[in-house]
């Protein structure tokens, strides 16, 4: 088993409103191995991009990391005072955001906002070994190195998705977070940058964790995936297992909506709403969508547990004692 390069305990993160908690982030547990693609998936409003930003400590009010734990590398990121964890962002820990197509200076050209993430790190190089290093990520994501001195307008919106991960990467990072990396591409495009992004990480070693919701991109993308609902963690395991065995029934039911060229039928939904994440009662957040609830479901929250070897669930049905009822039935 690869060693974990990134482990995140309990993480709560909630935003405070004037009509209770939204508990975005209901206490998420989960490691990250060296070299592994890992993707978080699931509906709007899960809380996945709240993982992100919580990992690389921005959220802002009114949302507040309540606890939790996150180690990367055995460094304990939650406790590191402001100005070091501005220096781990990029250098040890990077972020592709959200909308990242829209996150460059519309009046800088891609050169200067490189060498800015550069500078603001301190690496300090001459002005060749600094062309040299921006032509170096350039060829790395799979651009022309005259893209440097364009502006971000002159661009395609892949190519300036590519230059958001050369930024990411510029410090060779040890874990990149890629929030949503190909909304608002063409599906070619997409295709493109999912595998600028996997080759990214061989080449430089790197962890990845990948945030969407698209699960027939997930399923080529990542080795492992953890599905998300209403701000819990609901089932991880190898992307090849979920998929050929899904155990949480929400897993099942996101997998049974994906089209298929094998049958002819008409789309198919999940039933219901996800829950408001403010005051939410204490119950399994998907019982009132779930098909095959039980009333455990109703008056308990389940946990993240071991349910096969290298395969978590959160669900009453996979609990010993439920395990046991439905063997006897």
């Amino acid at each position: 088993m690869n060693q974990s390069i990134l482990q995140v305990r309990d993480l709560r993160v909630y935003y405070h409103t004037n009509d209770g908690a939204v508990k975005a982030a209901n206490g998420v547990t989960f490691d990250l191995r060296i070299g592994e693609r890992l993707g978080l998936v699931g509906e709007s409003g899960s809380g996945k991009s709240t993982i992100a930003m919580a990992l690389m400590r921005l959220i802002k009010p009114p949302g507040k990391i309540e606890g939790g734990q996150v180690l990367l590398d055995g460094v304990s990121l939650l406790d590191l005072p402001e100005e070091k964890m501005r220096q781990m962002r990029l250098k040890e820990i990077a972020l592709v955001a959200q909308g990242a197509m829209n996150s460059l200076n519309p009046v800088m050209r891609v050169r200067p906002q490189i060498e800015c993430a550069l500078r603001d790190h301190d690496v300090k190089l001459s002005s060749i070994a600094l062309s040299d290093r921006i032509n170096e990520l350039l060829d790395m994501v799979g651009l022309r190195r005259n893209v440097a001195d364009l502006y971000p307008h002159e661009l395609s919106g892949g190519m300036k998705q590519r230059v958001c991960i050369a930024i990411a990467i510029c410090l060779r990072p040890k874990v990149i977070i890629a929030d949503e990396p190909t909304s608002a591409l063409d599906v070619v495009v997409q295709r493109q940058v999912m595998e600028t992004l996997k080759t990214l990480g061989k080449a430089l070693g790197a962890s990845i964790i990948l945030i969407g919701h698209d699960m027939g991109l997930m399923a080529q993308a990542v080795d492992r995936i953890g599905v998300m609902y209403a701000g819990d963690l609901v089932e991880t395991g190898s992307v090849a297992e979920v998929f050929a065995d899904p155990i949480h029934p929400y897993t099942k039911l996101l997998i049974a909506s994906l089209p298929t060229l094998e049958r002819k039928e008409a789309a198919r939904g999940i039933p219901g709403l996800a829950p408001s994440l403010r005051n939410r009662p204490v119950r399994c957040p998907f019982q009132p969508r779930c098909p095959v609830a039980i009333d455990r479901c109703q008056t308990e929250e389940p946990i993240l547990r071991e349910a096969r070897p290298m395969r978590e669930v959160a669900c009453h049905l996979y609990s010993s004692e439920s395990s046991r009822v439905m063997e006897a039935s």
